[in-house]
């Protein structure tokens, strides 16, 4: 049984503005459009205290919304279970940041990685490149 701990922060310029890009993390369609693979199931009930799940295959992604401001932040708690087993516990908090006529997103998370189910590596590049599937939504 091993146990691994890992931060990382990510920093991004959107060129929409917080408004826009912040209700791409609160619209459920939209959120959809850019976190999930085709197939997949999503729900997404976005007020504190709501959930969130996405799954696919084995994988089972669960959050609880634990702070919300309109347009500026968001923080949740998540799990991630592999089956039955639970492989990654994360808090996550995601600022939208004004610059000029456009948004810089910072993601930064948390997370605590057990039995080698998941790495903090691929938790990073996985949402790298939802945050790059995320900037081709935004931009239709």
């Amino acid at each position: 049984m091993t146990v691994k701990h890992s931060t990382f922060t990510i920093d991004r310029t959107y060129p929409q503005p917080p408004a826009k890009v912040f209700a791409a993390f609160a619209d459920p369609a939209t959120k959809a459009s850019w976190l999930m693979a085709p197939g997949h199931h999503h729900e997404l009930d976005f007020r504190v205290g709501g959930t969130e799940i996405a799954s696919g295959g084995q994988l089972r992604f669960e959050a609880t919304y634990r702070d919300i401001v309109d347009g500026e932040r968001i923080v949740y708690v998540a799990t991630l279970h592999d089956g039955d087993k639970l492989s990654t516990v994360s808090q996550t908090t995601v600022e939208f940041v004004a610059e000029g006529e456009g948004t810089r997103l910072v993601l930064a998370e948390q997370g605590t990685y057990l039995d080698d189910m998941e790495q903090p590596e691929w938790r990073e590049q996985g949402v790298n490149s939802q945050l790059d599937t995320l900037a081709k939504v935004l931009a239709e």
